[in-house]
């Protein structure tokens, strides 16, 4: 199997009756095992809840949502956080680590609410792989803002997860720190054959992707392999996100 999410059908509405809100319609698309894609579009284009979705986080309406060969729609609410602790790793823009840990028990953490023990290589690898070897015994308020989003990355790689889910994860960045953190993402992908889908409103950041998936008024309009960040803008500003 090459796609390690497949979306079939996938809609979602909030609310009924005449305040329903469709955020997703119909929805179909495989997002290929290995592979970097980008998720964009408007405000409201339905592009968070399309990862939401994808990752578990959120039931669909209507349609199936498959990772790897396991249908989400079936599983309870238990096996669903089993499965994305076991299967998936996160990354946010907020970098959401516990202020009071290390880097070290930070990262080591979905570990260790799984019941399971670090591997002293596998962390040893990660932690270097993020260029945080010497700052292990700091906790999140002694570590700059990329810093401790390699934390964040750290911490979605150590589980060896088939798929990292990124939401706008350089929108508190600065411009260099951003990028920083995207050659960093592009490398897992490059050299451990990581699958990420990451949202983002940032042509620059798209640009590091294999390929871009537009959404509009909660369908995929378009999509661009190989993208750049001009021809990611420029098919931004037909979409009319921009002005």
């Amino acid at each position: 199997m090459n796609e390690a999410i497949t979306l079939d059908a996938v809609s979602k509405v909030y609310g009924k009756g005449r305040g329903a809100v469709a955020a997703l319609r119909e929805v179909s698309v495989g997002l290929p095992r290995g592979g970097f894609t980008a998720v964009m579009g408007p405000s409201g284009s339905g592009k968070s809840t399309f990862l939401h979705c994808a990752a578990g986080l959120d039931r669909p309406t209507a349609g199936t949502v498959k990772l790897g060969g396991t249908d989400l729609s079936g599983l309870s609410e238990t096996k669903l956080t089993e499965l994305r602790r076991e299967r998936a790793g996160f990354v946010f823009q907020a970098f959401n680590l516990v202020s009071s840990l290390t880097v070290t028990q930070n990262i080591t953490l979905p570990l260790r609410l799984a019941g399971k023990r670090a591997d002293g290589a596998r962390l040893a690898e990660v932690i270097k792989r993020v260029g945080l070897t010497e700052r292990t015994s700091h906790r999140p308020g002694q570590l700059s803002g990329g810093q401790q989003q390699r934390v964040a990355i750290a911490r979605a790689l150590i589980a060896d997860p088939e798929v990292i889910f990124a939401d706008e994860p350089t929108g508190a960045l600065d411009t260099m720190t951003a990028r920083e953190v995207l050659v960093l993402l592009r490398e897992t992908v490059d050299a451990l054959g990581q699958t990420i889908v990451m949202v983002t409103h940032d042509p620059v950041a798209a640009a590091y992707a294999d390929t871009v998936l537009f959404l509009a008024d909660g369908r995929i309009a378009d999509s661009m392999s190989a993208p750049t960040a001009a021809g990611v803008a420029e098919r931004m500003i037909r979409l009319g996100a921009w002005a």
